[in-house]
Parts: C-alpha cells; sequence; structure tokens
C-alpha cells in the first residue's frame, strides 16, 4: 500500500461528520500514518512544556491531550467502526497493517513521564481546589491510566508490556474476525417442504431470501429462477434473527440437532479456531497483570469498576444464584414434562430446550413471538421510543435521512432537539442483520463525542447498531419482541452519550463511567417495553392499524417472568465463567478452559452443555469486546437500572406529572453526568439512597 497521502483523505477531515461513503481501505493506512506522525511531534512538545512540573496547568496538559484524542476521533475510529458494520477482507488488511503503530502510539502517551508527572503535581497542589468535579475525576482517571498502562516499570519490563498490549490488541482482532468468518460460512439449505413444517412465515421468507441472495450469481448466469418461501430453497444461517426462531419452531430434531452443534461450536477448528487465541489471551493478561503488581487480571479489571473487588462481584452472583436455582431447575423439569407428554421418547437435550420452551410459553400464556411481530414494524418502534423520550426527558427525534454520509443504503440519520428546539446530538441508527459483512450482537458506540475544543463546542454523535430482521420483499422489517428490547437497550446507551452536559471528551457521555456502571441507562430503558401506554403506543398491525389487543399485552405482562430462573442463571453462568478465568485460572495449570466451563455449568446450568460445547471460542464479550474480568457488569448494572425504575413506579406509572417529573431527574442526573461524577454519587443524586436487589428480584419474580 503506497505511502503517499491521497489528495483530500476522508479520514483527514476536520470538521462535520465523517464521510463514511467515500472511506476506502486505500486511505487507512496514508491517514493513519499521517496522523501517527502529528501525534509523536505533539507529544514531545508537550514532554517540553512540561519539563518543569510547577508550570503545569489545565490547559497544557488534558486540554491539549483531549486535542490530540479528537484526531484519533476523526480518523482510527471510522475505521474500526467499518470494521463493525462493512468487514471485508480490503479493510482487515489496511488495519492490521497500521494497528501495532496505533497501539504503540497509545501506550507512548499513557506512559508519558512528565504527563504522568505534571497530573500528580496538578493533583497534590493548591490548584487542585479549583478544578470542577469532571475535571478532578479526569484527572485521577489519566493517572490510574497511566499506572496501568506500565508507566512504573523500566527497562526489559516495560519493553515486555508494551509487546504484551500490542500481540493482545491483534489477538482481539483475530478472535473477531475468526467468529464473523465462522458465521458466514456455515449454511443449512433444505429443500423437502415437510423440513421446514411449522416454521413460521417471517422465518421461511428470510431463509428464502438468504438462499436467493447467497447464490444470486448462479441464478443470474444460469437464469434460473429464484426461490420462493413457500417453494423453497430455504437457507438456515448461524445469524442470530435465523437460528434462534429455527431452534424455536423446526419440528426437526436431527435438524435442530445439527444447528445448535454448529452454533456452539463455532470458530472451533481448522482456520477459524479460536481455542489457541483464548489460552494465549488468558496467558498474556495474567503475565501483563503480574507485571503491575497484581495477582489476576481480574484485579486490574476491577480497579477502574464501580465494585470494590471481586469479592463484591461473587457475593452478588451468589445471592443472585440462590435466588434463581430452584427455580431454574423447575423450568428444565416443566420443559421435560412438556416432552414427555407431546410423545419425545429421548432424554431432552440442549437442541430441545428452546422448542419445547416455546411450546410451553404458547401453552401457558396462548401466544408466540409470531403473533406479536407483525405489530412491531420498526418504524412503528422508532414512533413510539421517540415519542416515549420526548415524555420522558423532553427531547424532540427528527429523522435526517440524506444529511449525513452513510457506510450502507440501511443506515439511518437522525437529530436530537432539545425543549428549547436546539439542536443537542445526533445518532446513527444500522438496524439490520447483515451476516456478510456485519458482526453479530447490538451495541452503541460514539461516533463524536461532546466537548469544547479551541472554545467550539461539538455536539455528541452516536452509532447504534442492531442485528435485527430485515426487511422482505414488500414487507417492512417486523420485529421480535426481543428486538424491540434489543433497541431500546441500545438506545438507552445512545441516551447517555447524547443528553450529557459534560464538555471534556475524557468524561461526556460514557467516556469515564465504570465499567459496571455503563449498562445503567440500557437496561433501565428496556423496562419501558412492558409499560402499558408505551407498548400500546407502539405496536400497531403493519397492515391493519390495529392496536395490540388488550388480551395480547396482558399475557406479554405474564410471561415477562416467564423462565425467569433459567434466565437468570444463563446469565450468571457468563458472568461467573469470565471472572474465574480471570482470576482464578492458571493458564499454565492442569486444567483446560473447557474443563473450567463445565464445572462452572454445574453450578449454574440445570441441564448441562454439550461434552464438545466450545462456545468459549465465540464469546466475543470477554476475548474481542471489552467485557473481559467485567461480563458480570451486566448483572450489577441491572441492579442499578431496576431499582432505577422503581422510583417511577413509586412516583405513579400512570401519574402522567410524576413521570415526567422524575424522568427530567434522570436525566439531570444519571444522563447528565456522563463520567465527570461517581456513579454510586449520581445514583443517590437520582434514587436518594444507595441501590438494592430487591427490585430486580421482584421484577424477575424471584422475590
Amino acid at each position: 500500500m503506497s505511502n503517499a497521502i491521497p489528495a483530500e483523505n476522508p479520514l483527514l477531515t476536520a470538521e462535520g461528520l465523517p464521510p463514511f461513503d467515500r472511506i476506502t481501505p486505500a486511505d487507512v493506512e496514508p491517514a493513519v500514518r499521517e496522523i501517527l506522525d502529528a501525534t509523536a511531534t505533539a507529544i514531545d512538545k508537550i514532554e517540553a512544556d512540561l519539563s518543569d512540573p510547577g508550570l503545569a496547568t489545565w490547559d497544557n496538559t488534558i486540554a491539549v491531550l483531549e486535542k490530540l484524542g479528537r484526531n484519533w476521533e476523526r480518523s482510527w475510529s471510522p475505521v474500526t467502526h467499518l470494521m463493525g458494520v462493512a468487514n471485508s477482507d480490503e479493510l482487515r488488511e489496511a488495519h492490521d497493517s497500521v494497528l501495532p503503530d496505533v497501539v504503540a502510539m497509545g501506550l507512548r502517551i499513557r506512559q508519558s513521564r512528565p504527563v504522568f508527572i505534571a497530573l500528580k503535581h496538578l493533583r497534590d497542589t493548591s490548584a487542585w481546589e479549583t478544578f470542577t468535579e469532571p475535571q478532578q475525576r479526569i484527572i485521577h482517571e489519566r493517572i490510574r491510566d497511566a499506572e496501568l498502562a506500565g508507566i512504573g516499570l523500566d527497562g526489559e519490563q516495560q519493553e515486555r508490556f508494551n509487546d504484551i498490549a500490542s500481540r493482545l490488541s491483534q489477538l482481539s482482532t483475530s478472535f473477531s474476525n475468526n467468529v464473523l468468518d465462522a458465521t458466514k460460512a456455515w449454511e443449512l439449505v433444505l429443500t423437502d417442504p415437510s423440513d421446514v413444517d411449522g416454521l413460521p412465515d417471517t422465518l421461511l421468507q428470510l431463509a428464502s431470501q438468504s438462499h436467493n441472495e447467497s447464490r444470486s450469481t448462479e441464478i443470474e448466469s444460469s437464469q434460473a429462477s429464484a426461490g420462493t418461501p413457500e417453494q423453497g430453497p430455504w437457507r438456515f444461517t448461524l445469524d442470530v434473527p435465523i437460528a434462534m426462531p429455527f431452534l424455536q419452531h423446526c419440528r426437526k430434531r436431527d435438524l435442530r440437532e445439527t444447528l445448535y452443534r454448529a452454533y456452539v461450536t463455532r470458530a472451533s477448528d481448522g482456520e477459524t479456531d479460536n481455542a489457541p487465541l483464548i489460552d494465549e489471551i488468558l496467558t498474556l493478561r495474567r503475565e501483563r497483570a503480574s507485571l503491575l503488581g497484581y495477582t489476576s487480571y481480574a484485579e486490574v479489571s476491577l480497579t477502574s469498576k464501580m465494585a470494590t473487588g471481586v469479592e463484591a462481584v461473587e457475593e452478588m452472583f451468589e445471592t443472585l444464584r440462590e435466588a434463581s436455582w430452584e427455580a431454574g431447575n423447575r423450568d428444565l423439569n416443566d420443559l421435560r414434562e412438556l416432552a414427555t407428554e407431546s410423545g419425545q421418547q429421548e432424554p431432552l437435550a440442549q437442541w430441545d430446550a428452546a422448542f419445547w420452551s416455546e411450546r410451553l410459553r404458547e401453552s401457558r400464556f396462548d401466544f408466540t413471538d409470531e403473533d406479536l411481530r407483525p405489530y412491531f414494524s420498526l418504524d412503528r418502534v422508532l414512533d413510539g421510543l421517540f415519542s416515549l423520550c420526548h415524555r420522558l426527558f423532553g427531547i424532540t427525534v427528527e429523522a435526517a435521512d440524506g444529511q449525513a454520509p452513510i457506510w450502507h443504503e440501511d443506515v439511518r440519520y437522525f437529530i436530537v432537539h432539545d425543549e428549547q428546539q436546539n439542536e443537542r446530538a445526533g445518532f446513527y441508527l444500522d438496524p439490520y442483520s447483515r451476516p456478510e459483512t456485519k458482526r453479530g450482537g447490538a451495541w452503541m458506540n460514539e461516533c463524536l463525542a461532546r466537548c469544547r475544543i479551541d472554545g467550539q463546542l461539538q455536539l455528541p454523535v452516536a452509532h447504534l447498531i442492531c442485528n435485527s430482521t430485515p426487511p422482505v420483499g414488500d414487507r417492512p422489517s417486523l420485529m421480535t419482541f426481543r428486538e424491540v428490547e434489543t433497541l431500546f437497550h441500545e438506545f438507552g446507551h445512545g441516551l447517555q452519550h447524547m443528553m450529557t452536559t459534560v464538555e471534556h471528551a475524557d468524561a461526556s457521555g460514557i467516556n469515564g463511567v465504570e465499567w459496571d456502571a455503563v449498562e445503567l441507562p440500557s437496561q433501565f430503558m428496556e423496562n419501558w417495553c412492558y409499560h402499558r401506554p408505551t407498548l400500546l403506543g407502539i405496536a400497531r398491525h403493519y397492515e391493519t392499524g390495529e392496536v395490540l389487543p388488550e388480551d395480547l399485552f396482558e399475557k406479554l405482562c405474564r410471561a415477562r417472568t416467564y423462565r425467569a430462573g433459567s434466565l437468570m442463571l444463563r446469565q450468571l453462568n457468563f458472568g461467573m465463567l469470565d471472572m474465574h478465568l480471570h482470576h482464578q485460572f492458571d493458564p499454565a495449570g492442569e486444567d483446560t478452559v473447557l474443563e473450567i466451563q463445565q464445572r462452572i455449568a454445574e453450578q449454574t446450568s440445570p441441564l448441562p452443555p454439550l461434552p464438545e460445547n466450545r462456545f468459549l471460542c465465540g464469546f466475543q464479550h470477554i476475548f474481542a469486546g471489552g467485557y473481559a474480568a467485567g461480563y458480570y457488569s451486566y448483572k450489577w448494572a441491572e441492579v442499578l437500572s431496576a431499582d432505577a425504575f422503581s422510583a417511577f413506579e413509586d412516583a405513579g406509572l400512570d401519574d402522567e406529572h410524576a413521570v415526567t417529573e422524575t424522568g427530567r431527574r434522570f436525566r439531570d442526573t444519571v444522563l447528565a453526568s456522563g463520567g465527570g461524577r461517581h456513579p454510586m454519587d449520581v445514583f443517590r443524586d437520582f434514587r436518594g439512597r444507595e441501590p438494592s436487589t430487591a427490585a430486580l428480584l421482584k421484577h424477575n419474580g424471584l422475590a
């Protein structure tokens, strides 16, 4: 790849939104090389200006570092974003060509001794009292991050630390790419109508469309006609919008087994085998912790969390596990009884659980996910979500399609206005599954952070990424209720990013928020999916306009706690396994990670996993995301979010004035404070006390 800088390189734009429609893999290396050179020069000058720590000020330390960060926000961040939503071999090559140098530059900044000494000087002198609370938190966190980046190491130890950091970054990218490639490579093509008997029409349409798109070249070259949802062929993949409904509704047990086994063994063999990467990642994380003077990587992780330590996390695990274990076993016995009564002679297996769970739901509550789907078209869900946010937080969301550069035709752009109709923020929404180029799951990331640079305020912009069911033919995107909850969840993250009032990038929005508190707004928003006025304002039949029938709404609410014990145990299994691997597990010991996986399952899984289960090879959250020794954060924050929602229940969910008043208080505390205030203090500001697990257990029917 040439080192020449292309004219008007889109990754070097200084203003406006990133030009996603113009960025190509060829732009990446030259742009990043230019930013690397400029950053190195800037750091040299910063360090020279701080040769005397007594001359340190906010402006010549944090302010100039934030300005440097904005350059990376506009150049490197779009590249990492596109890796998740528009992945290609060419982009991977460009990304990987500069990744080691990007990681090295990040360490160079965090390991700057002149900056470190200057910040400690600011903390330890009378100037400290002149800083605002967000500024003090930023300085504290910069000092802590420098320590965790190995600034206290010398010579060979620091060199080794930096080598580990670079290698871990490469391993994380490889892990994610392997999962994407393994998911993309697997398919189950069915041609016999009897094999798809019982599958929902929506799934058949999606599977038919998937087949036609995957064979489009063959169809065009042979001039053969495309398949149909009624006659097939049907292509089933490991993409969640296809795989989960298949497991729930496929009546052929052997076909369920085929897909299930493929799903739990993704990325565990051949060229996409992540097993060796897991061992290396855990070994390197443990070594890095040791270099820093910690006994485990979990201890390193928790230095920047809300939880006071591993013991506090394990105490939460056990409290929730004890409350869920008997309920989880009852759930399993219910499935076994139903399967036997329905004529299944084989013992209940893992690939049966989703199928019989859906049949039991149908018998108990007389509805299915597919009964709800026609009432949840994406456009209606968005209208209801935006209306709720207007009532709670006083904001107005307006579509701005065509006013922002996008990376795919399905992507939309919106602008957020406050109560005075001032523009407050913007966000991209990339709603649909695209397994060929887009990684699975759902997430929110910042596109631009709220900050003030050279006196100019940059408004925040968010990326909201989902993998919901796409439109099929002339039918709009019809969402499962779980997909609706996921959209509300990610929008909660987006609200914290967009509604912040902090004007320093290091503490605005989700930046600087302790990781185990960052899920509070997202999980809080999920509760509104069961709020009658909100849901009935959303749920209208996409063809007739009929409102969701009252009896169906009541059934949905009654089903909220359906299998709550099993679902709680499933999340605890992930969290406990993550914490064990990063705190107690010794990669050089006799046990393997898969043996540890089985051992944790004995405590959390009434139906034990298959011996050949390799789900860890696809566990991107902890091996390719930000949740290493932090997956517990979902449950930790769910305690906070359930308690936060109970404030609305206490005020009266049917009292519009009380809901509005409580919503504004939530906006002005939880959403506004960002990382500028400790989350426990923020929670007290909103709730008037510290959080309790009581609301979570009550909402789950476990108390």
